[in-house]
């Protein structure tokens, strides 16, 4: 499967937190994320395994016990059910990768 740019429209998440997916195949999904200055995405976690990369912006991880701070060209893997959120600190585009597939993100019909 490729993925050729185009203006698809974002999904939204969470109030502040929109994506597209990308690409996905049998075991993993690719999606890019524009996340919004003030925005939290709370506390969470899910059967996937998630591995991103920060494009642009600046946003502060919570996994589990620890936190970190993300900026342009830093990367994370979070393991799956790993309890996970975060507070968006400027507006941010990230790009993630999720195995197993999430469903839930599966571009619509």
């Amino acid at each position: 499967m490729f993925y050729k740019k185009v203006k698809t429209e974002y999904r939204v998440a969470l109030e502040g937190v929109s994506f597209k997916t990308l690409v996905h195949g049998s075991k993993t999904l690719l999606s890019e994320f524009k996340l919004k200055e003030g925005s939290i995405v709370p506390i969470h976690s899910h059967p996937n395994e998630q591995t991103g990369y920060m494009v642009s912006g600046r946003m502060k991880f919570h996994i589990e016990d620890q936190e970190f701070i993300a900026e342009p060209g830093d990367s994370w893997n979070i393991p799956l059910n790993v309890e996970h959120g975060v507070d968006v600190l400027e507006d941010s585009t990230v790009i993630e990768v999720f195995s197993p597939v999430r469903e839930d993100y599966l571009p619509e019909s």
